[in-house]
């Protein structure tokens, strides 16, 4: 039996899709390294986002095509996360910045601070670089919710190193203040200590900044879109009606801002009930139903848990300290297909640019 042959192999595997993209992974760049030896194959598949949803699907369809070649006897496949970068951040301050995704919701109590701290907390477990921006500078929960309580010594305050917990790299006005002290600032005090959150704050290398936005429609939302490229929004609503009434207020602000939506998720859901059974406290079906009536996506529904409250006091996200429980499960699958949505995003924006090249 002839040797089984890299043309071979390569011809086999162009007909393998990134489901996302809808593209062969091939054609998309995202087959590297290809190697074939006595008919051993190694490859690297580099996945647009960690926790890549279709990964497992595009690992089998790859073994599958190669699979009835003559000469096969293995595939040996490395996943490399490879999240493409949005153009429009290429010079945020000193930083490195890939994809901003901003969490966002119409009223306050929603739960908005505990998803965005969990997709951050999620991401980072799955492998990306990530930074958490609590852009709610009158009432910065992120530090008690991450457990910390200082930035790192600051001997510039345009070079100002993030705190950093759980993999994660964080700022918040609640480092600069006293626990008990109120922010009472106007909107240009506002717009410059976010200004000095994406500018002066070395984030370093990110493949992702979630971005805490306060309760609202005002000036903290208005004042980051106008200092970062915001690649994605995701609103966090409940299924009450009054809830919804003022997500759809969220929703409707993204739009006008340009921010793309990468989708709504309805927290607080239901109540697992001790025999099984699910009480819906808060109603049921308000954020799907909005979704669908706004013409985006439902990212999923979060339960009610209390160690979702004992873990944000105690400084440790649900996603570490019940990682098997159906809201930390619920909270990882919205993580992944945020990082997803938002990498599909900083792709198209790339295919956007258009090259200006000058002859002269």
């Amino acid at each position: 039996m002839p040797d089984l042959t890299l043309n071979q192999v390569m011809d086999a595997l162009a007909v393998v899709q990134e489901p996302a993209l809808e593209q062969p992974l091939a054609a998309a760049g995202l087959l590297r390294d290809v190697a074939v030896k006595g008919g051993k194959v190694s490859l690297t598949l580099a996945l647009l986002s960690p926790a890549h949803p279709h990964q497992a699907e595009m690992e089998d369809a790859i073994r599958a095509a190669l699979g009835g070649l003559p000469g096969f006897k293995s595939v040996e496949i490395t996943p490399l996360l490879a999240v493409p970068a949005d153009p429009r951040l290429q010079a945020v301050g000193k930083s490195d910045i890939k994809t901003v995704i901003a969490v966002a919701s119409g009223k306050g109590g929603v739960g908005k601070s505990t998803v965005a701290v969990n997709i951050a907390v999620a991401l980072a477990q799955a492998g990306a670089a990530v930074g958490l921006m609590d852009a709610d500078v009158y009432g910065p929960n992120v530090p008690m919710m991450m457990g910390v309580d200082r930035l790192p010594p600051v001997t510039d305050q345009t070079n100002i190193p993030p705190a950093e917990a759980h993999g994660v790299k964080m700022m918040s006005i609640g480092f600069m203040v006293k626990k008990e002290q109120p922010i009472v600032w106007r909107g240009p005090m506002l717009h410059t200590a976010i200004r000095q959150f994406t500018q002066d704050v070395n984030w370093g290398h990110l493949d992702y900044l979630v971005v805490d936005l306060p309760p609202g429609t005002g000036d903290a939302q208005l004042s980051l879109a106008q200092t970062v490229s915001v690649t994605g929004g995701v609103i966090v609503t409940l299924p009450q009606a009054v809830s919804l009434e003022d997500a759809r207020r969220g929703l409707e602000m993204f739009r006008q801002l340009s921010i793309p939506i990468l989708g709504v998720v309805e927290n607080m859901s239901y109540l697992e009930l001790p025999d099984g059974s699910r009480m819906d406290i808060f109603g049921s079906g308000g954020g799907e139903k909005m979704a669908a009536e706004a013409g985006v996506d439902f990212m999923g529904g979060i339960p009610l848990d209390p160690n979702v409250r004992v873990g944000g006091d105690n400084g440790v996200p649900i996603i570490l300290s019940q990682p098997d429980s159906p809201v930390a499960q619920a909270l990882r699958g919205i993580a992944a297909e945020a990082a997803l949505r938002a990498s599909m995003l900083a792709l198209k924006n790339q295919s956007s640019q258009i090259p200006i090249s000058i002859v002269g």
